[in-house]
């Protein structure tokens, strides 16, 4: 398995939105009416969106690269009300690329860039009926509490998982 991590730049947003359009057809086509996604995912990994985050630095990108060609990527910052925890508020990988390693290959990733600012804990929110939570709880991850957020006229119903280490 040859791969690359690198720091995502704003000519990367086309493939990130492009790899989130794709997983999130597969992992919530179950889980959100198409109504819903299409406004998250308009939302959330818009052009402009995608590329003011980077941008400003609000959000660090990676994109995990198999041959040259991205299979992945991950977004993480310090959390705004508490700087002694990190977030990782975006992590997918294309459907065919999932099980090959590349998840854990990214949140270690994450791990090793938030233990570099001398922290140690790393928050994520995930669907409560995504089948990613049990990824997630195997990479050390643990359910701390429900959130129910709102997203214009939706709701996203989500577990925060925490890692401490």
């Amino acid at each position: 398995m040859s791969y690359t991590i690198r720091n995502a730049t704003p000519m990367d947003v086309p493939v990130i939105h492009q790899i989130a359009e794709i997983t999130w057809q597969d992992a919530y086509r179950d889980i959100l009416s198409p109504e819903q996604m299409r406004y998250m995912l308009d939302a959330v990994y818009g052009h402009e969106t995608l590329t003011s985050l980077i941008e400003s630095g609000e959000q660090q990108f990676i994109l995990l690269e198999e041959a040259g060609v991205a299979r992945g990527f991950a977004a993480y910052s310090p959390r705004r009300e508490d700087e002694e925890t990190f977030k990782l508020h975006k992590i997918y990988n294309l459907p065919e690329s999932q099980g090959k390693g590349y998840g854990k290959i990214l949140i270690l990733s994450v791990i090793d860039a938030v233990e570099k600012s001398g922290k140690n804990i790393l928050e994520l929110n995930v669907n409560r009926h995504n089948r990613a939570r049990y990824f997630y709880e195997k990479m050390g991850f643990y359910i701390a509490y429900e959130e129910d957020i709102p997203i214009g006229p939706y709701w996203m119903n989500d577990y925060v998982m925490r890692k401490n280490w």
